[in-house]
């Protein structure tokens, strides 16, 4: 017998079941037919007003990934590789904690393996990086002129080695010229990189397969970062023995990260309703919105990780749940590498930003002397909300992922019964309870934040413009830059 719903849920089904009026803009379902007759008469109004020149949509989208590499014990051919590509001087980059462990080990002992491979280890790299960390790594990068790059770690690890990589390049150029506007110049890069090898130490972030690197900009309290196809590794050699010392805790909150970047990309605006087209092939952005080929990607992970984390949280000695997770977060990274995330890691940015200077909380697990809210816990935290207010605008897309989490099919009864209006109040109850298994805690209220923070979590998302304009319901609709919606969504994150 299913288990009694609670007070909470009732209610979200009720409230879900009373509103008619529909979020939805330019739906995707074939079931979801409504008529937005007052939007139309205000269109038709709104031609007889001041002319605005019309913003073309984008009609195209592309795909880029790193070369995959997976198996047990591949990490052992990185110098091989290195030697290869005809490295004159490589730059290894790792962390504290990382460099005395194994994967680390066996790196360098392929390192020194070859012949004329002269190499320099950069073992500082932050957890969770900031502006200042960065840019020490990029200042360390550059006294050596590094002709290739191998980075051994998580996703903090590869993120620093790709900014080191780009400055290294770029010599002249500030930080900020490459970060993500508004919060930086988000400048395109038009030079070749030096080749960068990554090796994941954890299956979350998928950074060995992406563009994208990411950093805590401290002075604003909210993470921000670079994206762009430049900087994806051109190998990442995913080593299922490399996860073996993850603490549970780690790896809860890396695959978290996996379900999200799946569960995000898959449900992102289309990539035709991403506006403006670019002017030329060069600023097509790296996060395009949802296409064809990342949906498999994205699916994949979805199917995999709900399957496979559990398991890990259980026994991280699980050989093969590790294994899977390590594939999904690579598959994970294909996806929304090329489609994007939204709302969740928009969000994030703040909550683990301004725990530092707020409720300083740290999570049990993590063995680091200061306050940390990790980056896939940081996403979760608002998971239930984000997906119960995105689902009207594809419900059929969110029925799929309430099926994962249910572990039924699409056409199974309990999942084709529920009317397109309610597919969110359910998703909502699915994710919670998936979250709940984990370990992971429910809400902001349970990480310290107060009521009184909800205004300062929405100031620091509202510029992660490169995510929240691919969110439904905001990144498609013209003038709306998401204020109220993420206020209502920090709100329905705050305890449940």
């Amino acid at each position: 017998m299913a288990p009694a719903a609670t007070r909470s849920a009732i209610f979200r089904l009720i409230n879900a079941s009373q509103h008619s009026a529909c979020p939805c803009h330019g739906c995707r379902s074939a079931t979801h037919n409504h008529a937005h007759h007052g939007a139309l008469a205000l269109n038709q109004l709104r031609k007889f007003a001041t002319p605005v020149q019309t913003v073309e949509k984008e009609y195209a989208f592309e795909v880029a990934a790193s070369n995959l590499r997976f198996g047990e014990g591949v990490t052992r051919e990185v110098g091989m590789d290195l030697k290869n590509m005809k490295a004159r001087k490589v730059g290894v980059f790792t962390d504290p904690i990382v460099a005395k462990l194994e994967p680390m080990r066996v790196a360098l002992e392929s390192l020194e393996s070859q012949e004329d491979l002269p190499f320099e280890v950069y073992d500082q790299v932050l957890a969770e990086p900031t502006e200042e960390s960065w840019r020490k790594a990029i200042a360390w990068a550059r006294q050596h002129d590094f002709s290739h790059f191998l980075a051994v770690g998580g996703g903090s690890v590869i993120d620093t080695a790709k900014t080191a990589n780009l400055f290294t390049v770029y010599k002249d150029a500030d930080l900020m010229d490459f970060v993500n506007a508004p919060v930086g110049k988000g400048l395109p890069i038009s030079q070749t990189l030096r080749p960068l090898i990554a090796v994941p130490t954890t299956a979350g972030t998928g950074s060995e397969t992406t563009g994208a690197a990411i950093f805590d900009v401290t002075s604003r309290a909210f993470k921000t970062g670079i994206a762009n196809r430049a900087l994806k590794p051109v190998l990442g050699v995913v080593d299922t023995a490399n996860t073996e010392s993850c603490p549970t805790a780690v790896h809860i909150s890396a695959g978290l990260d996996v379900l999200f970047h799946s569960l995000e990309s898959y449900t992102a605006i289309p990539y035709t309703e991403r506006t403006p087209r670019p002017a030329n092939p060069i600023l097509r952005p790296a996060y395009q919105g949802s296409n064809p080929v990342a949906d498999i990607f994205s699916m994949w992970a979805l199917r995999t990780t709900v399957k496979y984390l559990p398991r890990i949280a259980k026994d991280r000695g699980d050989h093969e749940a590790r294994s899977q997770m390590l594939l999904a977060a690579s598959f994970a990274g294909i996806g929304f590498g090329n489609a994007g995330v939204h709302l969740c890691h928009g969000m994030s940015y703040p909550i683990s930003g301004l725990n530092k200077k707020g409720p300083k909380y740290k999570h049990p697990g993590y063995v680091v002397d200061h306050p940390i809210i990790p980056h896939g816990i940081s996403v979760a935290l608002s998971g239930p909300a984000v997906f119960q207010f995105t689902a009207p605008s594809s419900p059929d897309r969110h029925r799929e992922a309430l099926a994962v989490f249910n572990g039924v099919t699409v056409t199974d009864p309990s999942i084709t019964s529920i009317p397109d209006s309610e597919v969110g109040a359910y998703l909502f109850e699915s994710i919670a309870s998936f979250l709940d298994g984990l370990g992971v805690p429910r809400g902001l209220k349970a990480v310290g934040y107060n009521k009184s923070d909800i205004s300062m979590l929405v100031e620091g998302t509202l510029p992660q413009r490169r995510v929240l304009d691919l969110a439904p319901n905001i990144g498609n609709v013209a003038g709306e830059d998401g204020r109220e919606h993420l206020t209502r969504i920090m709100e329905a994150s705050f305890e449940y």
